[in-house]
């Protein structure tokens, strides 16, 4: 016979998990929403910046003032060393947001691997650390607390670094990965080619009809240094904004799960709490018949 104490034990710790977990599912759309609005308007910018990276290298390149010879144009067809950057949440409790990440990061290590070319892993995040430290994988940068709270400065200090390692021909590519945000039922890994930017890719016929942007020839491509540099330091930044609301979504929707999941689990429990007690009720009651019968 199920012990009744111990079942409504179970069932009060079920029913104060369940406040829990509709307190955090509450927080968490709450923040989704401030975080959702912040990644609209970055976007926007985002969008932006890129057309007119598109547009300078586009007018740069018909100028022939040397945009196919800066290194981050350039593509090196035998990549040796590689930067891949992973952005995962510095908490918990979010479904498979981060094991999603780390499972498409170690994919693109061995498919790396593969062809002999060597890593150099850096990462943001709690999470994705300690995965890698637990796992004797080595990083060239670990940082947290920015994915939680995503910050401009920070974000273009942590990709500027690597970036200039780039540039000085220490690296041949950088690669970024992150969970994205797609809607509040969904999220999708997002891997970007941070460097070299593909000119074949960049401009179209629709950004040269349209441009009125006058650019004259610059021996050391001053201002296209600085636009890159811009570029990335924002694409950082948004791919920070970007993982933070898709990680609100991912964690509200397990909350909601593990509320209706304790929900499920309390009536079961009820069930059995009121089965035990029927059975004790007709326990007692078979013993109170059978003293009586036998003092007849």
């Amino acid at each position: 016979m199920a012990n009744l104490k111990d079942i409504q034990r179970k069932i009060k710790s079920v029913k104060n998990t369940q406040k829990t977990t509709r307190a955090m599912k509450l927080v968490s759309s709450a923040k989704l929403k401030r975080t959702e609005e912040l990644a609209k308007r970055s976007r926007v910018y985002a969008s932006k910046l890129t057309e007119m990276i598109d547009e300078i290298a586009l007018k740069i390149q018909n100028l022939g003032a040397g945009a196919s010879d800066s290194p981050y144009f350039t593509e090196n067809p035998n990549p040796k060393k590689v930067d891949l950057i992973f952005v995962t949440a510095d908490k918990g409790l979010c479904g498979g947001f981060n094991a999603q990440t780390l499972k498409r990061i170690n994919q693109i290590m061995s498919e790396f691997k593969a062809d002999d070319i060597k890593i150099r892993l850096s990462g943001v995040g709690k999470k994705g650390i300690e995965y890698y430290r637990f796992n004797n994988i080595d990083m060239v940068r670990e940082v947290m607390g920015l994915s939680s709270s995503p910050d401009y400065e920070r974000a273009a200090e942590f990709i500027s670094e690597i970036v200039d390692e780039y540039a000085n021909g220490e690296t041949d590519r950088i690669i970024l990965v992150h969970n994205g945000y797609v809607n509040m039922i969904s999220q999708e890994i997002r891997e970007d080619q941070i460097l070299p930017i593909d000119i074949n890719k960049v401009g179209t016929t629709e950004v040269e009809s349209k441009s009125e942007l006058e650019i004259e020839p610059d021996d050391d491509n001053t201002l296209m240094v600085a636009l890159v540099k811009r570029y990335i330091e924002y694409s950082m930044y948004y791919a920070l904004i970007d993982s933070l609301a898709a990680e609100h979504a991912a964690r509200m929707q397990a909350m909601d799960a593990a509320t209706t999941n304790a929900k499920e689990m309390v009536k079961t429990l009820s069930i059995k709490y009121n089965k035990a007690r029927q059975e004790a009720i007709t326990t007692e009651l078979i013993e109170i018949i059978s003293g009586m019968e036998s003092m007849k």
